[in-house]
C-alpha cells in the first residue's frame, strides 16, 4: 500500500510541489547508491509538533555525508532550520516522518565521485508503525537471516548510505516471504548484529544487553535514547557481543528505531520468547513519553518547530 504524500518537498534550498521533486536518469546515487539519509519522527506534544533530537540525527547525515567524501553546499544549522520548514509547511501538527537525503547529482556516471555535486531534498508524511499497529502490544515474529551484515572493514557500517540498504531490503524480503515479521541479521564472523532497520536488545536475568559498535550495527539514535533511558531506569545495560543461541535464551526481547520506535519481539525461528516482558513494557512507555516532551529530564531530546 503507497504511503500518504503531503503537498511540499524540500528540495536544495526551495520547496517544490511533492509531484515535481524528480531527478534525471543519470543521477549517480541512482545508479550506486551514493548518498546518505536519516528517518526522523516529529510527534505532537504540549507546546506544538517537535521532532526528537533532531539535531543529532542531522549531525549523523552531515557525518555520513563526510564519510563518503560529500561536499554539501549547505551548513548543519540550514538543514536543521529546513527540516522545521517542511513540516511546517505541510501542516503537520500530529506529527509525522521525515527523510532528509543528500545524494550525487546529475552530471557523472564513473564511479569517480569528485566532479559530482551534492543536492540535498527533504521530504516528510504522516507514517504509523512500521511493524504493524500491533507490534508494540503483542510483539513481533523474528527470523534469522541467511544474508550477513555488511563487513565494517568493507564498508564504514556507522553511515545511513542509501546503497547499503539493498542488504537490509533482502534480509527483510526473505523475512516476510517467509512468514515472519523482520529479519535479524548476523554480521560475517557469526555475531549477533542488528535487525534488517532496527537495533536489538535482549534482556536476561534483569540486565539489558545490545550488540557493540564493533559488530557492525549502525549507531542508532533510538537505540543510544534506550540506552539512556534504561540506565536511568536502574538497570544495567551491558553492550557485549550477541550469539545466535543467546537470541533462543533471551528472558525479553525488543528492537528499537525511529520508524518502529519500541517494539517488543515475541518469537525467534519458531522458538517463544513472550509477549512483552516488564523491563520491555517500562522502557518502552517511557520512550513514549519522552518523545512527547512528557518526561523533564529528556526535553531536550524534543525540538519544537514553531
Amino acid at each position: 500500500m503507497p504511503f500518504a504524500t503531503t503537498e511540499k518537498i524540500w528540495m536544495d534550498g526551495e520547496l517544490v510541489n511533492w509531484a515535481d521533486a524528480q531527478v534525471h536518469v543519470l543521477t549517480h546515487a541512482l545508479h550506486y547508491g551514493s548518498g546518505v539519509f536519516e528517518g526522523i519522527r516529529a510527534y505532537p506534544t504540549s507546546g506544538g509538533v517537535a521532532v526528537f533530537r533532531l539535531t543529532d540525527h542531522i549531525e549523523r547525515l552531515f557525518q555520513g555525508a563526510e564519510t563518503l567524501m560529500m561536499d554539501v553546499p549547505f551548513t548543519r544549522e540550514q538543514i536543521i532550520e529546513a527540516c522545521k520548514q517542511t513540516v511546517k509547511a505541510n501542516g503537520q501538527d500530529d506529527g509525522c516522518y521525515l527523510r532528509p537525503l543528500m545524494y550525487l547529482n546529475y552530471g557523472e556516471i564513473g564511479l569517480n565521485t569528485i566532479p559530482c555535486k551534492t543536492s540535498v531534498a527533504i521530504a516528510v508524511w504522516p507514517w504509523g508503525a512500521y511493524l504493524g499497529e500491533d507490534g508494540a502490544t503483542k510483539g513481533v515474529r523474528m527470523m534469522v537471516s541467511s544474508w550477513r551484515r555488511h563487513d565494517p572493514t568493507a564498508v564504514p557500517t556507522q553511515v545511513k548510505a542509501s546503497g547499503y540498504y539493498v542488504n537490509s531490503s533482502l534480509a527483510k524480503v526473505e523475512a516476510i516471504k517467509a512468514g515472519y515479521d523482520e529479519a535479524i541479521m548476523l554480521n560475517t564472523a557469526g555475531q549477533v548484529a542488528e535487525c534488517s532497520g532496527e537495533n536489538l536488545f535482549l534482556v536476561r536475568n534483569g540486565r539489558v544487553i545490545t550488540p557493540p559498535t564493533s559488530a557492525g550495527i549502525l549507531e542508532g539514535i533510538t537505540r543510544d535514547s534506550v540506552i539512556t533511558i534504561a540506565r536511568d531506569l536502574g538497570y544495567e545495560v551491558a553492550e557485549t557481543p550477541v550469539l545466535r543461541g543467546d537470541l533462543y535464551l533471551a528472558d525479553e526481547m525488543f528492537c528499537t528505531g525511529t520508524a518502529a520506535e519500541v517494539v517488543p519481539i515475541n518469537s525467534v525461528d519458531g522458538r517463544v520468547i513472550g509477549s512483552r516482558g516488564p523491563i520491555t513494557e517500562r522502557i518502552q512507555q517511557t520512550y513514549s513519553k519522552a518523545v512527547r516532551g512528557e518526561v523533564d529530564r529528556y526535553k531536550d531530546w524534543v525540538e519544537h518547530v514553531g
